[in-house]
């Protein structure tokens, strides 16, 4: 299961929907506290981390994606962003991926496929 952070409705359905349709089951959290509430409970659960960066709450995408990695350290981490593509090499973990908006749902595809290194995208 792919967990998605996304806080914009049109975003976050063009991107469940590319991942459904190459056989990702997905999972959404439209602020970055449920997201990491989610992680928390249960990061086992989820394959890979789909985040905007800039999103509505306190926290941002880095953030997200550094709890998650704090919990498990090679968690799958791919990015997205319109505005903050410049802070990635600062702010972003290591072995993740940055798309920048706006991007074709088969380059979201691609990303989580690469990440995962995906024979069976369906569990």
């Amino acid at each position: 299961m792919v967990l998605i952070v996304e806080d914009e409705v049109l975003i976050q359905t063009m991107v469940e929907e590319a991942l459904e349709e190459a056989g990702f089951e997905t999972a959404i959290a439209p602020s970055a506290e449920e997201a990491v509430t989610l992680i928390k409970g249960n990061v086992m659960n989820y394959r890979a981390l789909v985040t905007d960066i800039n999103l509505r709450g306190r926290m941002t995408g880095w953030e997200v994606a550094k709890q998650a990695r704090q919990i498990e350290p090679e968690f799958p981490i791919i990015y997205m962003t319109g505005a903050a593509a410049r802070d990635w090499a600062s702010h972003g973990v290591p072995n993740s991926i940055l798309l920048v908006k706006p991007f074709a749902p088969a380059q979201l595809v691609t990303a989580v496929s690469q990440l995962l290194n995906v024979g069976n995208p369906s569990s």
